[in-house]
């Protein structure tokens, strides 16, 4: 039985799951006029990164029994996973779109990549949230479950992000 604080999460987490990727794709249609002071890409690219090491040493914390770290570097990850998306959304409202310029396999291998990592960047959004609360809440037996499904998504999401702007980087203008 669901309590009535797990109830009005499992809400919370619905709407962010839906409204988040709804609103990143409706912002990607807002141009502003506004010259940037910093050249972004690198800067996120460097966030994901960031977060995949902290996601990797997070499980070796908990694997040695260090919930303390555990959970200070998965609140960290979250932390630069919503810094990278507001960077990368502002950056997108201000730039145009990079076109990827390889060909043949490279250009096939790129596109998958990109898709994958676009495709399971949304679907990793609740998984990492019901992950979050489930810990919050101190239900760690069904937090373990779902972490064994949810830290290979966000780190493939996050190594991705790093190749994606590694393939794309010299197409830059």
């Amino acid at each position: 039985m669901k309590t009535a604080e797990e109830k009005k999460y499992n809400k919370i987490i619905t709407v962010l799951s839906i409204v988040l990727p709804l609103a990143v794709a409706a912002l990607f249609g807002i141009k502003i006029d506004l010259q940037l002071p910093v050249f972004l890409p690198p800067i996120y690219a460097a966030i994901n990164g960031l977060t995949a090491i902290l996601l990797v040493i997070a499980v070796i914390a908990i694997k040695k029994g260090n919930r303390s770290l555990h959970e200070r570097l998965n609140k960290s990850a979250i932390l630069l996973s919503i810094i990278f998306l507001v960077l990368y959304v502002l950056y997108h409202m201000t730039s145009d779109s990079t076109e990827f310029k390889g060909e043949g396999a490279i250009k096939y291998i790129y596109y998958f990549i990109l898709i994958s990592h676009i495709i399971l960047s949304i679907a990793v959004i609740p998984f990492v949230l019901i992950t979050y609360v489930r810990a919050k809440l101190g239900k760690f037996s069904e937090h373990k479950k779902i972490a064994k499904i949810t830290f290979p998504l966000w780190l493939y999401v996050a190594v991705t992000g790093v190749i994606v702007y590694l393939m794309i980087a010299p197409y830059y203008i």
